[in-house]
């Protein structure tokens, strides 16, 4: 469908302050095209060079991609905010399966923790990681075989991310992520300015071909998901993890950061990358078990690193409430949550083993080892998803976490009724069949 929205400015800031006003309209929705570069120069009476520095820095800000052939469009999640937000509401009947979000019935109430909570005044000058949150979370790593340096708090696991590519790279810096890979992070490495480059995962974490090149390409850092990878359940094996770490320590100028978003929910044994080149860090958010809300992720890595995060994090934000990390504590502390966390944690995976099961009965091979996707290859994520809520599923388009990977869609089990399984399964291959007098993409 055409849109309809009028550019304007006579300079590059002021073009890109239009398209950015259109986008948080919602007059310029997702996957709008822009015009191209020499038409609206005329249009707007500028040079081809002043569009041209527009879009560039529109895309250096995550907000807009270069779609090859199809000229420059508005990104799938804008790095702008805006009124019309960038996310389709699921409607009541539809059941939601499309979000990556954990089962909120299942997750620990907060209550009668921040009950028990009853700290002293904190100031400015005292304020920071918890001494006492350090060491639990030191202990607990220990657990697994990481040994940082040092510890630090941060809102969370992208944020965390956000802090440590910056304190490291700049615009233009390339970067290794996961292809298929977590949507966040490659929005938030578009906003950076950051060059991606893919690097394929299979059920075991990233090929060995795939992070080869990558580091051939230049690579300055490497995000791997351990495990309970987003979007396809891999996870590392103790057989891939050695195969990667040989490869990485060749590299020693290359940042590696691990992300364990699920961290004690998830049910696979973790076989860390940690500590193979001199800068590294290792991410465990909390959300995924304890409650998206408990925006705190703990940080282990070389004191080098960390102490550069630790730095800008005093100019900036300067620490995570220690509220929320007294709350973490009281959670890790209690046998009660650990119980939950585990039955929770075995409810993930029977939906898994179950969803997965039934897919593989219809002749569909999906994708989940471990966390709470399911991840589905599709002859077209469109046809799919669109037939799908037809018939009352949401479920996620692939094209947000992939970069060269093929089509797919992405099925959260996480509130996935039990006894819904097998007519989701019947749903699903319904999507995926071509009808009569169509061909298959």
């Amino acid at each position: 469908m055409p849109v309809h929205y009028q550019l304007s400015g006579d300079s590059a800031v002021s073009i890109a302050a239009s398209v950015e006003a259109g986008i948080r309209t919602g007059a310029l929705p997702v996957g709008a095209p822009l015009p191209p570069i020499r038409g609206l120069a005329a249009q707007l009476g500028v040079s081809p060079a002043t569009v041209s520095s527009a879009y560039a820095a529109l895309r250096q800000r995550g907000v807009v991609e270069t779609a090859g052939r199809n000229g420059t469009r508005v990104r799938e999640r804008p790095a702008v905010g805006g009124r019309a937000g960038h996310v389709l509401p699921v409607p009541a009947h539809v059941v939601d399966l499309s979000s990556g979000s954990p089962n909120l019935a299942l997750v620990p109430r907060l209550g009668p923790v921040l009950a028990r909570i009853d700290p002293r005044p904190v100031s400015y000058r005292d304020a920071g990681v918890l001494p006492e949150l350090a060491a639990a979370a030191g202990d607990r790593l220990a657990l697994d075989g990481i040994a940082g340096e040092e510890i630090l708090a941060t809102s969370g696991a992208l944020d965390a991310i956000e802090r440590l590519l910056g304190a490291a790279l700049g615009p233009g810096d390339a970067i290794g992520v996961e292809d298929p890979g977590w949507a966040n992070l490659l929005d938030l490495a578009a906003a950076m300015g950051l060059r991606i480059v893919p690097v394929p995962v299979d059920e075991a974490g990233p090929t060995l071909d795939g992070l080869a090149a990558a580091l051939a390409a230049g690579i300055r850092a490497l995000v791997v998901t351990s495990r309970a990878h987003n979007p396809t359940g891999a996870a590392l094996t103790p057989e891939r993890s050695a195969a990667l770490r040989v490869l990485l320590a060749a590299h020693a100028d290359v940042l590696v950061i691990e992300d364990d978003h699920c961290g004690d929910l998830d049910d696979v044994p973790l076989h860390p990358l940690a500590g193979v080149t001199p800068a590294w860090a290792y991410v465990r958010s909390v959300s995924k078990a304890y409650g998206p809300d408990l925006r705190l992720a703990v940080v282990a890595g070389d004191a080098a690193t960390l102490g550069r995060v630790s730095g800008r994090l005093r100019l900036g934000a300067g620490w995570v409430s220690t509220l929320l990390q007294r709350a973490v504590l009281e959670l890790w502390d209690s046998a009660e949550v650990a119980a939950l966390v585990r039955d929770t944690s075995a409810v993930y995976r029977a939906r898994r083993a179950r969803l997965l099961a039934a897919l593989a009965d219809r002749g569909l091979h999906g994708y989940g080892r471990s966390g709470i996707n399911v991840w589905l290859p599709v002859p077209d994520e469109t046809t799919a998803v669109t037939r799908l809520r037809d018939a009352g599923w949401a479920v996620a388009a692939g094209a947000a976490y992939r970069q060269v990977s093929p089509a797919a869609v992405r099925i959260t089990i996480s509130a996935l009724p039990d006894d819904q399984v097998e007519p989701l399964a019947d749903a699903v291959l319904t999507a995926v069949t071509p009808t009569s007098g169509s061909r298959s993409v």
